[in-house]
């Protein structure tokens, strides 16, 4: 452990470091570097933590621009300044102040050759770009030779983190919820109580927004290092990057945590809950126990507690059940893999079927109904149930048109006549592949700016037929509302 007098020493600023007699302080402050030419880009790596790689502190690091370690202060006895004296490595950038200097000479360097990199480290966006992003479908070349769309950029698997991957990948292509993140001065204002680290995932994810959507990477994909590591200590170690979880689970998480922390609660909404933020009335009547004789039930029935109550409440997203799996292979002995339509499955929301929830101790009978509809909406298909022994999946695969599901019948009467646009066109769709505890995610998402679909899986991308995308066990998807009877969500060949 560095103890406090040689932390001090490694954090010596540019005022506290000596300066050669004779030397003009103007001189040393900034000057044209001779080293330039050193500079290798292809190792540059912004992605991880901004730790140095030998005392592990967060304090005053600088990236040398050599190999691309990071390494802390750059007076005397820092390691930044060992480094460069020991291996001869000369440049270096302050990973916070976005200003580059020379060392072991020790004098800031001002060149308009370095501005690429400070781009890479930090992406910024005019009103006027983030306006443009779904208008054009223009392919950016990275440093490395790779071309790539921007937004739909891999995201690297670090061990088992694909399934947050997707979630990321989702959200951050849903254009509202894209553009506020894009503006860090959207969010940079918001107060939060001390101590409070939810905010955190705020600034991560702003940050991993921006990469994902910058013009000028050094590279076709992006680290979610640091967005994960904020996931990890936020959630109190309930969601990993080295095992497997549930994308339901973690975006169900992420958007309240989300939401919390840009300042929302019950009654006071966010960014985040004016995208995806919908309402529903719930009906639910209590059913006497099952064992009781029948006379029993029918004098329950008849007591207030087991009348039907009405609620209405908001959601983020609406999970849809699946029909229960067949057992039985068919005469080939093979399991027939079952089929079901979208709109078998919304029904749940038509104010007539009945579900029945048991609990420990009591059962109820619900019916739900749609009160207002999200300018996003998110299905979550329920594939898996749990007990106390292990995990099952269903893999009944759902049928549902790309474009134009209208969702007027599942509204309420009044809201029927309220919701002017109920007309929803999917724009991504995450897929679980394989057994329920080790299964590997993928998603599918639509680009705007071309009306293509394109299947990420960790760094690999790929175009896809939007006809494939329907053959998959779709896990969550996100709809967008057509604003107006023009609107009609650019997709080739849907």
């Amino acid at each position: 452990m560095v103890s406090v007098k040689r932390e001090r020493e490694i954090d010596l600023e540019d005022d506290e470091v000596p300066v050669k007699i004779g030397r003009s302080s103007e001189d040393r402050r900034s000057r044209h570097c001779p080293y330039l030419d050193t500079i290798n880009r292809s190792v540059l790596d912004f992605d991880f933590e901004k730790l140095c790689s030998i005392s592990l502190s967060h304090i005053n690091v600088y990236a040398c621009l050599i190999c691309g370690k990071y390494f802390q202060g750059r007076g005397l006895k820092s390691h930044a300044y060992t480094h460069s004296v020991q291996f001869t490595h000369h440049v270096f950038l302050n990973l916070h102040t976005l200003k580059f200097y020379c060392l072991p000479d020790n004098y800031e360097i001002i060149d308009s050759s370095l501005e690429d990199i400070t781009y890479v480290l930090k992406p910024t966006f005019t009103r006027q770009h983030i306006s443009g992003l779904d208008k054009q479908g223009k392919l950016y070349r990275a440093y490395d030779g790779t071309t790539y769309l921007p937004g739909i950029v891999g995201l690297n698997n670090i061990k088992a983190n694909d399934y947050a991957n997707v979630v990321l990948q989702a959200l951050s292509n849903v254009p509202p919820l894209r553009n506020y993140f894009l503006e860090e001065e959207n969010y940079c204002g918001i107060r939060r109580p001390p101590g409070d680290i939810m905010f955190l995932l705020v600034q991560r994810f702003g940050e991993l927004m921006r990469k994902l959507w910058n013009p000028r990477n050094f590279k076709a994909h992006v680290s979610p290092h640091e967005m994960l590591q904020a996931v990890v200590l936020c959630s109190k170690k309930n969601f990993q990057i080295t095992k497997q979880g549930d994308a339901v689970d973690f975006l169900s998480w992420f958007m309240n945590a989300l939401h919390g922390a840009l300042g929302g609660t019950k009654k006071k909404p966010s960014s985040l809950t004016k995208v995806f933020q919908g309402s529903m009335r719930i009906f639910s009547k209590k059913l006497p126990h099952p064992d009781l004789p029948p006379e029993e039930k029918v004098a329950l029935l008849l007591k207030d507690e087991y009348q039907e109550e009405m609620s209405d409440t908001t959601f983020l997203f609406l999970t849809l059940d699946l029909p229960t799996a067949p057992l039985y292979k068919d005469e080939k002995e093979q399991l027939i893999i079952p089929q079901v339509p979208l709109f078998n499955i919304l029904a749940k929301f038509n104010g007539n079927t009945e579900k029945e929830y048991k609990t420990y101790k009591e059962n109820f009978l619900k019916r739900f109904q749609l009160l207002k509809l999200p300018p996003y909406l998110i299905f979550c298909i329920k594939r898996f149930t749990k007990n106390n022994f292990f995990v099952e999946k269903n893999p009944t695969i759902v049928n549902f048109p790309i474009t134009n599901v209208d969702l007027r019948e599942y509204l309420t009467e009044e809201a029927q006549v309220t919701e002017k646009n109920t007309t929803y066109d999917l724009v991504a769709n995450v897929v679980h592949d394989g057994k329920p505890t080790e299964g590997a995610y993928r998603i599918h998402v639509l680009h705007h700016g071309t009306g293509k679909w394109y299947e990420l899986q960790d760094l690999q991308v790929t175009d896809i037929l939007p006809q494939m995308i329907t053959l998959s066990e779709a896990y969550i998807q996100i709809w967008k509302r057509r604003e107006s009877e023009d609107d009609t969500t650019n997709h080739t060949g849907a």
